[in-house]
């Protein structure tokens, strides 16, 4: 009896010390299903304890991870592909992977990023495209507004993501279109009595001092990403320390007319030399943004589309990181703020995607101290034109939308540390 014992007991041993030398590989190419999920399958494995290796550049950035049981339940109840590989299998992906003359390279991914989003109060997931993919990828975040963001709260996160916010104080520049609109008038009164509360005599000046404490997390090692008008709003916005640049409508009085003249860029992140849009009713800030009815009838959703950048994995892990898909070509889609232009994006910035043949970058990166900022031009990679009152887009229709996923690209970047390869 006892030896029947042992003996069920050293089989049993045996299957774990095998399973434990299996992995499974969750591949992210044109065999996927559920590319978007497979993100948030990740991020739960990270909350876990675990870790992963991202596989740059294979098979679609794929994601390797020890075989255990409840992982692959999870990838199958989540609907996300998957195959599970012995340990030479996994020895020869990572020997090719790590292969000198291929440009791949493995990044582990340790700890999942505590994620926040900056959102007004009363938004909608939809109104904003990476909290939607927040959601449908299953990923934990918190919200924050001003309150939390000039309390300190903050730095309590290692991910931020601005929700498409204006920076500069004038409500999107909606004016012209929507002046009059119930929602419109809410939006003015609670931003104005917010700003009293806060103890800001303006809207402007108060988000400049959400832009400037935001600037500070970065500098302490946080990772800003952005979208839309929080990309070349929050620049304006720091390069007008102490300028009014605000019309009548938006804050009771002119603006500086000799607004221009007095930015200062060297405080800005991203963007230099710009020249402010002066219209009160025109809907655009500055000309950092190439608008649609500045193109000619360029943008056109059937032949708009943009460019990724390939980057060396093993030389510049952090670029390819934000840049891995199985495409290199995404279908372009507008925002308030759509693309940047590449004359006045400042020579230390790294520009990730472009739109060929013209002046347009879509999306770039940078440092700043010892955190970074990601900037993301558009409003909805899977809506062209997305309006006012537009129904939310229903990501379980675009689960391998690749313009979504440079958006999770971003959340799990903060999560990897360079694996060392073997000399």
């Amino acid at each position: 009896m006892r030896k029947t014992a042992f003996l069920v007991f050293a089989i049993l041993l045996a299957f774990n010390k095998l399973q434990a030398q299996q992995k499974l590989l969750i591949y992210m190419d044109l065999q996927q299903t559920d590319h978007l999920k497979a993100y948030g399958v990740a991020y739960w494995i990270l909350t876990k304890g675990l870790e992963i290796d991202w596989l740059l550049n294979y098979r679609g950035g794929s994601f390797m991870m020890d075989n255990l049981d409840f992982l692959a339940a999870e990838c199958r109840v989540r609907g996300v592909v998957f195959s599970e590989v012995s340990f030479a299998e996994a020895a020869q992906i990572y020997s090719d992977v790590q292969r000198e003359d291929n440009n791949m390279d493995v990044i582990r991914l340790e700890k999942a990023p505590r994620v926040a989003v900056y959102v007004p109060p009363g938004f909608q997931p939809w109104d904003d495209a990476v909290t939607l993919a927040i959601e449908y990828a299953e990923i934990e975040y918190d919200k924050l507004w001003n309150d939390e963001v000039l309390k300190g709260k903050l730095f309590e996160y290692d991910w931020l993501h601005l929700h498409h916010e204006d920076f500069t104080g004038q409500y999107g520049k909606f004016y012209a279109s929507f002046a009059n609109a119930s929602w419109y008038i809410e939006q003015q009164i609670m931003f104005e009595k917010k700003a009293r509360e806060l103890g800001f005599k303006k809207v402007s000046e108060m988000e400049k001092a959400v832009a400037r404490h935001i600037k500070e997390y970065i500098a302490n090692g946080g990772f800003m990403f952005s979208m839309c008008s929080a990309t070349d709003t929050y620049d304006i916005a720091l390069a007008a320390e102490g300028v009014d640049i605000c019309d009548v409508m938006y804050d009771g009085d002119p603006p500086d007319p000799d607004a221009q003249e007095k930015l200062d860029f060297s405080q800005t992140l991203a963007f230099t030399d710009f020249t402010l849009e002066r219209n009160p009713l025109r809907y655009e800030y500055s000309d950092i943004d190439q608008p649609p009815s500045d193109l000619l009838g360029l943008q056109n959703p059937e032949t708009d589309y943009f460019t990724l950048f390939e980057f060396s994995a093993k030389f510049d892990p952090v670029p390819t990181m934000l840049t891995q898909n199985h495409v290199n070509v995404i279908k372009g889609f507008l925002g308030q703020t759509t693309n940047f232009k590449k004359s006045v994006i400042k020579k230390t910035v790294v520009l990730l995607a472009e739109k060929e043949g013209l002046d347009q970058v879509r999306y770039l990166h940078g440092n700043f101290g010892r955190g970074t900022f990601t900037f993301y031009g558009g409003h909805d990679p899977e809506d062209y034109q997305h309006a006012v009152g537009d129904p939310p887009t229903d990501l379980s229709l675009h689960k391998n939308s690749p313009g979504y996923r440079l958006i999770l690209n971003n959340i799990l970047f903060p999560a990897a540390k360079k694996k060392q390869r073997k000399t």
